[in-house]
């Protein structure tokens, strides 16, 4: 079941908001916590520096408009370095990951019904220790889209030269807009909340949220044990044709899907020379 989970487009077309009025899909396939009622709250485990905290709180507000969803700040156990996720919500974390690529990392595990066990978000501090993306643009946006991938939420668009399209789940050279990129990619969009609502609007006969789930330790041929460095098999790619989503099947049962915000083309370059 799940690897037919995994196999729904990413993109596609629904109806959303008024009557008539067509808006591109950018639900993570069919991805979300499983809970039995609206609205649910997900604790978000803080395992970030004080540089980062004013972001979490930030994206914390921006998306607790959500009609369905809320989410509170907790205090977090886990080493930033190695980000464990925890059964039954999110850890966001951030360190020094290396000189890797990527600006933004988001995993999460998701049980045979493809319903979200528990997550993580991190962001790249190699990065944001630099003058291109140590900046409160780059981290609000950032911050935004990892913890909003953790409740299931995808892109709105992947190209990072076109104008901005107003929400922190669009890519772009420029995330504060001006001139040709147009309006911030600082916070969520009303397009955004439509999405989470059509995405929760079902309830659910059992809750992966912030409890304790049943661990699965079958030992299926093909399988495999975590590796926090490798993330499994590459099934989608973006605008640019980078690998930027993986899936890996482990012995717990679950699948670990992971979605890699990695460094627009132009600034890559730049950190490189």
């Amino acid at each position: 079941m799940i690897k037919k989970i995994i196999g729904v487009a990413i993109v596609a077309t629904v109806l959303l908001g008024g009557a008539g009025t067509a808006y591109a899909s950018h639900s993570w396939g069919n991805y979300h916590w499983a809970r039995t009622a609206n609205p649910f709250t997900l604790k978000m485990g803080d395992a970030v520096p004080p540089a980062w905290d004013a972001y979490l709180v930030e994206a914390r507000n921006d998306w607790n408009a959500s009609a369905v969803l809320d989410t509170t700040i907790v205090p977090s156990a886990v080493n930033p370095k190695t980000c464990k996720a925890t059964t039954g919500r999110m850890e966001v974390c951030s360190a020094k990951y290396g000189n890797n690529g990527w600006l933004g990392l988001a995993s999460i595990w998701a049980d045979s019904s493809g319903h979200i066990t528990k997550g993580t978000a991190k962001m790249n501090d190699t990065y944001y220790s630099t003058a291109s993306y140590n900046t409160p643009a780059w981290r609000r946006l950032v911050m935004c889209q990892e913890i909003a991938h953790v409740f299931g939420l995808d892109h709105q668009d992947e190209g990072f030269t076109a104008p901005n399209l107003g929400t922190c789940m669009d890519y772009t050279n420029d995330p504060d807009g001006g001139g040709a990129y147009g309006p911030s990619n600082e916070h969520p969009n009303a397009h955004d909340f439509e999405q989470l609502a059509a995405m929760y609007a079902h309830t659910d006969s059992y809750g992966t949220v912030n409890a304790l789930v049943a661990q699965v330790k079958g030992l299926a041929l093909g399988l495999v044990v975590e590796d926090e460095e490798d993330f499994g098999r590459a099934v989608a790619t973006d605008a640019k044709g980078r690998a930027n989503v993986f899936a890996k099947e482990l012995r717990s049962g679950e699948t670990k899907i992971t979605h890699v915000f990695w460094l627009p083309e132009h600034a890559e370059e730049h950190e490189h020379e």
